[in-house]
């Protein structure tokens, strides 16, 4: 996953005046660290998107994002 991918699936979940926030301090289950830690120890993004779902129950169905036809 693309970080702009990531980016953009938090701010679909949690709305763009929170996304940052939870990116930087929202420690995610089983890897004690955020988000934002855990891409720059070079992490696919999409492992710290699972995690902030797992974290905050996001269901099934939201997990892929917004669908934006013709991107």
């Amino acid at each position: 996953m693309r970080l702009t991918e990531f980016h953009q699936l938090v701010e679909d979940e949690f709305g763009s005046a929170k996304a940052r926030w939870i990116i930087d301090s929202q420690v995610l289950p089983g890897h004690n660290v955020t988000s934002a830690e855990l891409i720059e120890r070079g992490v696919d993004p999409r492992e710290a998107w699972e995690g902030l779902c797992e974290a905050f129950d996001v269901p099934d169905e939201r997990r892929l994002g917004v669908d934006r036809p013709g991107w």
